[in-house]
Formats: C-alpha cells, sequence, structure tokens
C-alpha cells in the first residue's frame, strides 16, 4: 500500500469514527439534563447545604451541555472508534496478530471506561474534599458550572488515556516503534515522568492524589512491557516455526 493509500485509508477511518461520535453526541444531548446531573454529583454530594453550581454568564448552561454531550458522545463511540483504529493498523499485521482484533477492542475500551470511573469515584472525591476545606466563615464555595465541568472532563479523559498505556505500548511494539528490552531500559525514566504527568494533570497540589495517577501509569507500564515480551516471544516460536517447515 502506498503512502497515498494510506492517508486515504486513515482518512476513511477518521470519518466513520466521527459518524460514530456524532451519534453518540445526538443520544447524549438528548437526555442531557440527566447526563449533567450524573457528572455533577462527585460535587454537589460535598458542598453545604443549600449551595449548588452557578453560571456567570447567560450561554453557560447551554455550552456547558452540549460540551458534557460530546464528551460522553466519545466515551459511547469509544468500541466503534477503537475498531476503526484497528482496521487502520491490520494490514501490517501477522495473520495470527489480526485475530486479537475483538480482544484488542474489548480490552481498550473497558481500560478506558476503568480510567475515567476511577477518576469518578476515586480522584474526584479526594481533590473536591482537599478544595472545599478551604471554606471559612470569610470564603464560601461559588463553583462555576463552567470551569467544574472542564475540570471533570480533562480528569475523566486524561485518566482513561492513561488506563490505555499497556495497549499503546502492544501496538507500537507490533509496528516495531518499540521492544521490550528498549523499554525495560528506559524503565526509571518513564517512573520520574509518569511523576510529572500526575503533577500537570492532578487538579491539587498534594502528594496522595498525584500518586493516585502516577501509579496506575507505572503499574500499566509494566503490564505493556510483560505483554509484549510475551508477544515478542511468541512471534519469534511462529517464525522459527515457519522456518523449519520451509527447510524441510
Amino acid at each position: 500500500m502506498s503512502f497515498l493509500e494510506h492517508l486515504e485509508e486513515l482518512r476513511s477511518r477518521l470519518i466513520r469514527a466521527a459518524i460514530a461520535i456524532g451519534i453518540g453526541f445526538g443520544v447524549c444531548v438528548a437526555f442531557g439534563e440527566r447526563v449533567f446531573s450524573i457528572f455533577a454529583a462527585p460535587i454537589t454530594k460535598l458542598l453545604p447545604k443549600n449551595s449548588s453550581l452557578v453560571f456567570t454568564s447567560l450561554p453557560d448552561p447551554f455550552f456547558v451541555y452540549l460540551k458534557v454531550a460530546f464528551i460522553t458522545g466519545i466515551f459511547l463511540a469509544l468500541p466503534y472508534v477503537l475498531y476503526q483504529v484497528w482496521l487502520f493498523v491490520r494490514p501490517g499485521l501477522l495473520e495470527k496478530e489480526k485475530k486479537l482484533a475483538v480482544p484488542f477492542i474489548v480490552v481498550s475500551t473497558l481500560l478506558f471506561y476503568l480510567g475515567a470511573v476511577f477518576a469518578y469515584f476515586i480522584v474526584f472525591p479526594a481533590a473536591f474534599q482537599f478544595f472545599l476545606s478551604y471554606e471559612t466563615a470569610e470564603l464560601k464555595p461559588m463553583i462555576s458550572i463552567k470551569d467544574y465541568v472542564s475540570l471533570v472532563m480533562l480528569l475523566m479523559l486524561a485518566f482513561g488515556v492513561v488506563f490505555e498505556t499497556p495497549i499503546v505500548i502492544v501496538v507500537l511494539g507490533l509496528l516495531g516503534v518499540v521492544d521490550s528490552s528498549l523499554l525495560k531500559k528506559g524503565r526509571r525514566y518513564f517512573i520520574v515522568l509518569a511523576f510529572i504527568i500526575a503533577a500537570i494533570l492532578t487538579p491539587t497540589p498534594d502528594v496522595i492524589n498525584q500518586t493516585l495517577m502516577a501509579i496506575p501509569l507505572i503499574i500499566f507500564y509494566e503490564l505493556g512491557i510483560y505483554l509484549l515480551r510475551v508477544i515478542e516471544k511468541k512471534r519469534k516460536r511462529d517464525e522459527a516455526s515457519t522456518e523449519a517447515e520451509n527447510g524441510e
């Protein structure tokens, strides 16, 4: 397949993924109020009595609902989007590796959702409790829905991507970009990088919340190395078997 054919294939996959996201967006718009209440729950449970989220300009609720619907649409369309990614990568793989399509899509989707759920149930309560602990008689929280939704969406997407680390490593390994030995040599640098990423993405300056992101990132990095090593060993056995058959 030529370079231009690769570009055309990529264009086709991107269009299909965009259509799937558009459908998910439409569904979420139809249930906008319910979807927003789910996203608002982590903070509303912690707010003082008779307090609520506020909006500081008239268009804010409208655009916030659209933003929530769009991001949630991506969540819903994720399995199909990952399927399109697989179809784009598949031509460069061995026949046996192509059979990994279903496990790839299922595991990738579950890991992304797991990352978002981890942020929602573990990170958000700790982070929001930390921020609200600064409330005093002189300082009362008035949280903008615009700022809140931006923060929540960023963190859910960030943790979703972090939990995809082993899948990214395996795909890069299958494409020949990295191998397990290279990743093992870079382990110490990745640990430092994991905490730097956590410090940038987590909303609070405390070590606890930064560690909540860094630890899963490091664990999934190690898992990615292990999976890639298993695939490399299997590929070598298959190549040796093929050479032996050809020699006969």
